[in-house]
C-alpha cells in the first residue's frame, strides 16, 4: 500500500459527524511528519463520494478556506449536514468533535 492509500484508509475511517485534523490522519497512516502529504492526496482525492476529505481540518479545527471538491463554504457545509456545529469564530470544537 503506497502512502497516499496509507491516508485514503484512515480519510475512509472517519465516522460521520466526526472530524480528524490533517496530523491526526498522517499519524494514524504511519508518520507524524506527514501532514502536508495528507493535504496533497486531498486534493487529487480519486473517490470524492467514497473518502470523505471534507472530515479534514487543520489544526486549529478550521475548514479549508477553499474547498478543493466544490469551492468556499462547501467543506462547512457538509459537515454541519453531519451534525457537527462550529464556533462564532469559525472553528469546530475539536475535544468534542475529533476522533
Amino acid at each position: 500500500m503506497n502512502t497516499f492509500e496509507k491516508i485514503y484508509e484512515v480519510v475512509k475511517s472517519i465516522p460521520k459527524g466526526k472530524v480528524a485534523t490533517y496530523g491526526q490522519v498522517a499519524l494514524l497512516a504511519g508518520n507524524p511528519r506527514w501532514a502536508r502529504v495528507v493535504g496533497y492526496a486531498l486534493h487529487v482525492n480519486p473517490e470524492p463520494g467514497i473518502i470523505p476529505c471534507h472530515r479534514v481540518v487543520n489544526r486549529e479545527g478550521k475548514v479549508a478556506p477553499s474547498f478543493a471538491f466544490g469551492g468556499e463554504g462547501v467543506q462547512r457545509q457538509l459537515l454541519e449536514s453531519e451534525g457537527i456545529v462550529f464556533e462564532s469564530d469559525g472553528r469546530i470544537d475539536l475535544g468534542k468533535y475529533s476522533i
